[in-house]
């Protein structure tokens, strides 16, 4: 039991270290970043997620930075119901780059990283935390649907760096009409 408790331990220790080592991007500009982003790749590590896999659309959100440095994200996704838009709250950090959210859906909150940008072109952001076990997300946004093969290339290499397995690793198809074409977005 004793050495359960002690490997237990270890095992969270060195999850934290190793999320340490994660940076936001040099210089995080929020303004630059703020507009139209379309989240074209995902990794998530929930056993769940691979058979939801072939049912994944590509995304599109709309991040408005607010003058305290917080941001509004709002997600338009394609479900079998139709369109469903959600908006998420991120708090601003006192690392620029980083933010936190509070996940409804885990009863948690979560730390938000973005990790990469060219801010004209994709982003790559990672969610994580540890609790009860670790819950990490990788996401590969771009400002269009279409992103050079590099950049997805990065973004799978950074989602295996994190221990994310290729089966876990997608970059969907669009979704169609999803937000709404009479949305206006």
């Amino acid at each position: 039991m004793r050495t359960t408790v002690l490997a237990v331990v270890m095992v969270t220790c060195l999850m934290m270290v190793v999320d340490a080592d994660v940076k936001p991007q040099r210089d995080f500009n929020l303004q630059r970043f703020a507009g139209k982003w379309y989240r074209v790749g995902l990794a998530y590590d929930a056993p769940s997620f691979v058979s939801y896999r072939d049912r994944m659309k590509a995304s599109m959100g709309i991040v408005a930075a607010l003058p305290n440095g917080n941001v509004n994200l709002t997600m338009w996704d394609s479900m079998p119901w139709g369109c469903q838009s959600k908006t998420y709250h991120y708090e601003r950090t006192t690392v620029p780059g980083q933010f936190t959210y509070f996940s409804a859906r885990h009863n948690m909150v979560k730390d938000i990283t973005v990790v990469d940008t060219n801010y004209s072109e994709y982003a790559v952001v990672l969610k994580h935390k540890v609790y009860n076990r670790e819950y990490t997300q990788v996401a590969l946004y771009g400002r269009s649907l279409r992103l050079r093969i590099d950049i997805i290339q990065k973004f799978k290499g950074f989602a295996s760096s994190r221990g994310l397995s290729r089966d876990s690793i997608l970059t969907p198809p669009p979704a169609e009409n999803c937000p709404p074409s009479a949305s206006g977005r």
